[in-house]
């Protein structure tokens, strides 16, 4: 009886601390949705000529930065209608994308990241890839956590390599993002998908991290019916592979 009621103590403290982290992702979220928002109306100034004219270059700067923002915003609004739900599935917006362009904008949202880094962002393109059925946004968190992951546990002036590949006996995608930084030890590798779970090399490498950019991505691949799993060894990098079925 002493062991039930040990379990039952040891259960309750699970959901208050899962409750807490729940309302501080939601805090978090809701602050992250109000500095957009208020970014959007000062890049919409620009475009309007609002601030005084500007070349056609920086136009298409501001235009690019504005259109980003504005896919923050409707991601930041999703991910906190999941949150909400307590679920880990959403309602998926399916459609037909160009996912090449779509990487191709991702990797240039980060081009200013990298560039500070030292660190050097490769895309290894097919010369052509059909058009796949997915939901745009949720395949932009997948890669923009893969990416940022790589970043961020990458070796000053290190390498990434994006690929992408159709593979054509089983009608799916495969996307990897390879790099040559911290790398995942074995006794880490069991957990790397778990919610809130951040390897002690990527702690000491990043302080400040939620634990849960893999647990969605895992969640959002499998929800378009897709897998993901990864190779890696300590200090010598980390590969990630997405596959994606076409249709």
């Amino acid at each position: 009886m002493d062991e039930i009621e040990k379990l039952k103590s040891e259960n309750e403290k699970l959901r208050e601390t899962n409750a807490t982290k729940t309302d501080l992702i939601s805090v978090s979220a809701h602050q992250l949705r109000t500095s957009l928002s208020a970014l959007k109306w000062i890049l919409k100034m620009f475009i309007d000529k609002d601030l005084g004219k500007m070349s056609a270059e920086q136009e298409g700067f501001i235009e690019k930065a504005y259109d980003s923002n504005e896919r923050m915003i409707a991601l930041v609004n999703k991910l906190l209608t999941l949150n909400h739900t307590g679920e880990n599935s959403t309602v998926l917006n399916i459609e037909k994308i160009d996912l090449l362009k779509t990487i191709e904008q991702i990797l240039f949202e980060f081009s200013g990241e990298t560039f500070n880094r030292g660190i050097e962002l490769t895309l290894l393109k097919p010369d052509k890839l059909p058009l796949i059925n997915c939901d745009k946004d949720m395949i932009r968190v997948i890669i923009q956590n893969l990416v940022e992951n790589a970043i961020k546990y990458s070796f000053p002036h290190g390498k990434i390599f994006i690929s992408i590949r159709n593979r054509k006996d089983s009608d799916e995608i495969e996307i990897s993002v390879h790099d040559n930084g911290i790398g995942i030890s074995k006794e880490n590798s069991k957990n790397i998908f778990n919610k809130f779970f951040r390897a002690t090399n990527a702690i000491k490498k990043e302080g400040t991290g939620s634990g849960l950019g893999l647990f969605t991505t895992k969640n959002l691949v499998e929800q378009h019916k897709g897998k993901i799993w990864f190779e890696s060894e300590p200090n010598n990098g980390t590969t990630f592979f997405v596959t994606l079925p076409i249709n």
